[in-house]
């Protein structure tokens, strides 16, 4: 009898296949790129191998749970595909004998439907489409590394690449058949941060950024020991490759120039040089904004900055400091604000041009704030690199600024001028709040504003000699002769200004300000002659508090535009006391700009004692490459020449009996061996200088130890290579020719005395 959990078991099978299916794409993919990683890049065997051992643990594990799954797991997923198996599948894995009537009845029900719902297709789907997506993205990955691998050869050499051509001084007598290098391969990888490919140097002297890793690849005629590589001054064996008893090779990264040249069996080649090209810090130019910015008032408060950044070999990182200075005086505070601009660098880019802006209120700044910025900028070497400090200033319109400001001023205006300011502030804040107040809430608010525009209109009519209250705004108000009688307390500015009425003046009775001259007043009857005279003789100079033309020192235009200040307060406060605070607004405007005038035009100032420097044109002369007077101090000295001289001219000696012909003194060949010791030293700091001349004197050393006849050398190259290594000479005195005539003897001699 076949039990009922059969079909489920046979659907937990099917699907865990399919499932195993859809794991085994991807694994199949991954294991095509580890190959690909293990053929071409045979110096990544170790990663390789270790990512494969991690993914064949983790495909063995996931598999393990596909063939594991509960058939309760199984049951719930057909549940949920399927909505005719009326979630009763579970009672499909419990036996027969336990289940009640309706039980029964409910699992022979199922077993019925089985047969249509398999005839449909799986009961349990995979989607293939994912698993499919990453197969076919892990292959293209493979291909690209494959595209970009090294391509080497069998032996590890550059398939490509021809050997380079080095040459060698062989011993004397050396038979023919004796052992010898017949190539020489090299292969330079540069570090990965260069994003550099492998490359196969053409000469045997060549140039590679600091760091790279140098491979040579030696091949002999027939094996005779191992050849030996003299990089600088180590002597470093080369490793000779399995399977293949004629080939050597050696890797060592080189991050200093250096010399090096081969030995194997009595063969010594030439010195070739190794240059190396370090790895520059990136450079950063900042094309605007200027040294020194001042945002105007009306100017967008924003500043846009445009910088160029360069590197050799690509940048990773940038970011914008900006230093806010907040405060006057003492109470200065610093904040720092940093953003980065690094999104801007995707790809390691080795040029790239940023375009951040600097926007003032965001960072916190108002009207007469500072910001401080600078540049900074990474490389992949992680070398940083910082720009120069520049300025953004925000104008301030509260503060008048003036070219002699830095002089000592004296301001005749008091500082409370500009309340009128505030006046101005708070009728505005009462006709926005106008709405929502009552009538005598307004007329009140009103008043109040009324009051404090009489009290600075009375401080500014001290000024034109008005001390009385009776006689400020006297200009604007109509004669009272004229004026209807108006009873006190009606809110009026006169019933404000005098408490009780005054009796209307006398029509024969005259007034200073009448337009009559009326002459000055003369000293009474009881004042002596002399008395009087000194009254008259002072009177020009006297300082009337009570007449507005004697009242102060002012200029004509400045108490002309303070009568007009004083009118148009008194035309404000008129219609403040009356509630009419917006027709006011207008008056107040223009005391306002009428103060600033005047403000402006009562500075007095005194030169200072003794000098004034200029100021210092900071803003015009940063980063403008003037380098006048800018020259750094200078030091000669004269160094002693080396102990190593004497070799040196020794060698010049033998150099000198070797081109006549003579036979060389005992010990020239260890005298040509030290000099050639200092023109390797010199060679490494300029192989074009002196790398032929230390070539050249390598074989004549040779040729003269082994007994040999003197080669082809070129002598004078290798004379001027050693003479430039000498010091320069002391100057001789030398002595003047003595004249052969005695008459001309006798001439210079009286002229001598």
């Amino acid at each position: 009898m076949v039990s009922a959990a059969a079909p489920v078991q046979e659907v937990a099978r099917a699907w865990a296949v399919r499932r195993t299916g859809a794991v085994l794409l991807p694994v199949l993919g991954a294991a095509g790129l580890l190959t690909t990683l293990a053929v071409g890049w045979p110096g990544a065997w170790w990663l390789v191998v270790g990512l494969a051992l991690v993914s064949a643990a983790g495909t063995g594990w996931w598999l393990w749970r596909i063939w594991h799954e509960p058939l309760a797991n199984v049951a719930r997923q057909l549940d949920r595909q399927h909505p005719a198996l009326e979630d009763s599948t579970a009672l499909l894995l419990t036996h027969t004998d336990t289940l009640n009537l309706l039980g029964q009845l409910q699992q022979q029900r199922l077993l019925t439907r089985w047969p249509e719902l398999g005839a449909s297709g799986a009961l349990l789907p995979v989607d293939w489409r994912k698993p499919s997506g990453t197969l076919v993205a892990l292959l293209l990955i493979a291909g690209v590394v494959w595209w970009q691998r090294p391509v080497v050869g069998p032996a590890g050499t550059p398939a490509a690449s021809a050997a380079v051509s080095l040459h060698f001084n062989e011993q004397p007598g050396q038979p023919a058949a004796a052992p010898r290098i017949l190539t020489t391969h090299l292969q330079v990888t540069p570090p990965a941060y260069t994003r550099q490919p492998v490359f196969s140097p053409t000469t045997p002297s060549f140039r590679c950024p600091q760091g790279s890793r140098v491979r040579w690849t030696v091949t002999v005629s027939r094996p005779a020991g191992a050849p030996i590589l003299e990089l600088g001054g180590r002597k470093l064996a080369l490793q000779p490759v399995p399977g293949r008893p004629t080939e050597f090779v050696f890797q060592q990264p080189v991050t200093a120039s250096a010399l090096y040249r081969l030995r194997f069996a009595g063969q010594v080649s030439d010195d070739y040089a190794i240059e190396i090209q370090p790895d520059q810090a990136p450079t950063i130019r900042i094309i605007s904004p200027k040294a020194y910015t001042l945002v105007e008032f009306g100017r967008p408060p924003q500043v846009l900055i445009n910088a160029q950044l360069r590197d050799d070999y690509g940048l990773t990182r940038a970011r914008l400091v900006a230093t806010v200075a907040q405060g006057q005086g003492e109470a200065v505070k610093f904040r720092e604000v940093v953003t980065d601009l690094s999104g801007q660098l995707r790809g390691q880019p080795t040029a790239a041009t940023l375009r951040p802006v600097l926007r003032l209120p965001a960072l916190g700044l108002t009207y007469g704030d500072e910001v401080y910025f600078y540049l900074q900028t990474w490389d992949n070497q992680q070398h940083l690199t910082r720009s120069d400090t520049y300025l953004v200033q925000w104008e301030d319109t509260t503060v008048q600024e003036s070219a002699l400001d830095v002089s000592f001023g004296v301001n005749t205006a008091p500082a409370y001028f500009r309340s009128q300011r505030q006046i101005i502030i708070d009728t505005e804040k009462l006709l926005a709040e106008q709405r929502g107040l009552p009538a005598a809430t307004l007329l009140e608010r009103s008043n109040e504003i009324g009051f404090d525009q009489k009290i600075l209109r009375m401080r500014y009519g001290k000024f034109l000699g008005e001390e009385a209250d009776e006689t400020i705004g006297g200009a604007t108000r109509p004669s009272e002769a004229d004026a209807p009688a108006e009873e006190p307390g009606l809110g009026s500015v006169v019933a404000e200004d005098h408490a009780e009425p005054e009796p209307a003046a006398s029509p024969e009775k005259h007034s200073a300000d009448d337009g009559h001259d009326h002459g000055h007043d003369l000293p009474s009857s009881s004042a002596t002659t002399h008395e009087a005279r000194t009254a008259e003789l002072m009177e020009p100079y006297m300082h009337r508090h009570d007449d507005s033309e004697t009242a102060d020192f002012l200029e004509p235009t400045v108490k002309a535009k303070l009568r007009a200040v004083l009118s148009e307060m008194w035309e404000s406060e008129l219609r403040l006391r009356t509630g009419r605070p917006r027709e006011a607004l207008p008056y107040e405007y223009r005391a306002l700009r009428l103060l600033k005038e005047v403000q402006q035009q009562t500075r007095a100032y005194v030169k200072k004692a003794g000098f004034t420097p200029p100021p210092m044109p900071e803003a015009t002369t940063r980063l403008t490459g003037d380098l006048a007077g800018a020259a750094a101090p200078r030091r000669q000295q004269q160094v002693a020449a080396p102990a190593q001289q004497p070799a040196i001219r020794s060698a010049l000696r033998t150099l000198t009996q070797v081109q006549a012909g003579a036979k060389p003194a005992a010990g020239s060949t260890a005298a040509l061996e030290q000099a050639g010791q200092e023109l390797a030293r010199a060679a490494l700091q300029k192989p074009g200088a002196y790398l032929t001349a230390l070539r050249d004197l390598r074989r004549l050393t040779s040729a003269l130890r082994a007994g040999q006849p003197t080669p082809s050398v070129n002598f004078p190259l290798l004379e001027r290579a050693l003479t430039s290594l000498l010091p320069p000479a002391r100057p001789a005195p030398v002595s003047r020719a003595t004249p052969a005539s005695g008459l001309t003897r006798r001439y210079f001699q009286e002229l001598s005395r």
